[in-house]
């Protein structure tokens, strides 16, 4: 089968950082579906293990957690899924990713497709809805419907997660929401999504929301760059508040965080799939409550660019656009 990956890994610079590759089709276990991939988007997670993870010639590592296909074949202990019925998911990040004509996957952390959108529009759902979701719902114990008087601050609102997860804020949810974005054009994507509120994280952030009339916001969800803004976060934050961290970085003081007595949460969407927990079947649950709302209108697809077929040339154009911190919503790429 075709296939992109890498057997060095490092910087996107090399024109074979990402190589085209023709890997052996993959056997199903008995939790798995073997999925004809249709079309992939592509995450900071992508460009980190690129940069990261060994390889080597004789196990090329093959990229991807997000993607939409068709189930070719059903593990003998699936439920709920059958040949032909059409999927989306992020994956495990201790497996083969989607980055391949066929993928592996874990039917507990699948769910069916919207309808309503096509291929493209629905691959670039599953990896940031679920980060999103967990988030808000699972990490800062928000329940739908509530939130009146209490206010959410999205640090980087226009990227793939933010987007999603103002969008879940705004229709599930009574919070005031706040997204930052620095530049016009991702101010204006923000606002369409449902922010109340989109506040330009270059500047202090404090002085903007007391030109909002908010003294302090009860949570954070830092989604890029928690260390640069981590100083703000603590002086933003209400007593009692809670802070939410996607992103990678060296250290941070959590002392800081006593005086208030702030809470700090981690979301790493790959860890119930990568640890087998006995709750491994929400995400699958998850992504079929998404694809309701996608079929309902209550959300949009965070589609962003469309890169073409799933090349490793197209790929590799998609990482350095990742890595410059200039993509807006996501990166998808369809067909081989």
């Amino acid at each position: 089968m075709k296939a992109i990956g890498y057997t060095q890994h490092g910087d996107s610079s090399r024109d074979d950082a990402l190589i085209d590759l023709d890997l052996p089709r993959p056997e199903p276990g008995p939790h798995d579906l073997l999925v004809r991939v249709a079309a992939v988007s592509v995450n900071p997670v992508d460009t980190k293990i690129r940069r990261t993870r060994a390889a080597s010639h004789a196990a090329p590592q093959v990229l991807g957690w997000d993607a939409v296909g068709t189930v070719e074949q059903a593990g003998d202990a699936v439920e709920g899924f059958k040949a032909g019925d059409r999927v989306f998911y992020a994956g495990a990040i201790d497996r083969p990713g989607s980055n391949a004509e066929y993928q592996v996957v874990d039917a507990r952390i699948v769910g069916h497709a919207p309808v309503s959108v096509n291929d493209a529009e629905a691959a670039a759902l599953p990896l940031t809805a679920i980060t999103a979701w967990e988030l808000l719902f699972d990490r800062f114990c928000v329940a739908e419907g509530s939130g009146k008087g209490r206010s959410l601050l999205i640090i980087g609102a226009a990227g793939g997660v933010g987007s999603i997860m103002v969008q879940l804020a705004h229709r599930l949810t009574d919070l005031t929401v706040i997204g930052t974005a620095g530049r016009p054009e991702s101010v204006e994507w923000v606002r369409q999504l449902g922010a109340d509120h989109v506040i330009d994280h270059r500047q202090p952030m404090l002085p903007q929301l007391k030109e909002l009339g908010l003294e302090s916001v009860d949570m954070i969800a830092s989604l890029t760059h928690t260390q640069d803004y981590y100083e703000q976060y603590v002086e933003c934050l209400t007593p009692q508040g809670k802070l939410g961290l996607i992103d990678d970085f060296d250290s941070l003081d959590v002392i800081k965080l006593k005086p208030k007595s702030l809470s700090l949460h981690w979301e790493f969407m790959f860890a119930r799939s990568l640890h087998q927990t006995q709750d491994m079947a929400a995400q699958g649950k998850l992504l079929q409550r998404v694809a309701q709302l996608i079929d309902s209108g209550a959300l949009r697809t965070t589609l962003g660019e469309h890169f073409g077929t799933i090349t490793a040339a197209n790929l590799l154009k998609a990482h350095r656009l990742l890595e410059s911190h200039q993509a807006r919503g996501k990166i998808v790429l369809e067909g081989f």
